[in-house]
């Protein structure tokens, strides 16, 4: 009887740890990435994804106030260069909370745009670009504004307008609707 009981109960423990396991993937075959601790799934759109991490806090939450969550759901596709909580904390200090203000809606919004790139653009397509430049491949971004895309190293870089450099920290976080390369700094538009 107590064999019995121990089979049952082991029975019942891998019921469970498979049906956790089958949702929280939608799709066992897919290629993830961790970002924030969480998984990133291909099948997913870039707004699907973000929420998830917990290093794109400020991001989700600068994306929800600038109304540009219809349009990162949106078929794209998009190249998205994406701050993390950290990179927002080098900002001046008042910054974040000065750009989520209502008022300030349209600076935020050309901001979060200047960090998108129409496109899917990939480290390989991104590697290929930047050789093809000499060294420098000119991005221009959903705000009309322009990011360099460099080789530090092995690194991808990414300068703005006023000099201010970003490395690449995770890069090809593939979406269904894009692709995401995760970076250290925010890039800020002339």
């Amino acid at each position: 009887m107590k064999s019995l009981i121990t089979k049952f109960t082991l029975a019942i423990a891998a019921i469970a740890f498979v049906s956790t396991s089958v949702l929280a993937s939608p799709n066992k075959s897919e290629k993830t990435k961790m970002v924030g601790g969480a998984a990133m799934y291909p099948s997913k759109d870039i707004v699907d994804n973000a929420v998830n991490s917990k290093d794109h806090t400020t991001l989700v939450a600068a994306v929800k106030a600038a109304g540009l969550v219809e349009t990162l759901k949106s078929a794209g596709p998009f190249t998205v260069f994406a701050p993390t909580n950290d990179a927002f904390a080098k900002l001046p200090a008042g910054t974040v909370e000065t750009l989520l203000k209502p008022e300030n809606k349209g600076t935020l919004t050309k901001v979060l745009t200047y960090h998108v790139v129409a496109g899917r653009m990939d480290a390989a397509a991104l590697s290929k670009a930047i050789k093809a430049g000499g060294g420098k491949a000119l991005l221009k971004t959903v705000s009309g504004g322009t990011l360099v895309a460099s080789m530090k190293g092995k690194d991808i870089v990414v300068t703005d307008e006023n000099g201010g450099m970003a490395t690449v920290t995770i890069a090809d976080v593939y979406q269904k609707n894009g692709v995401i390369h995760v970076i250290n700094s925010v890039a800020l538009p002339k």
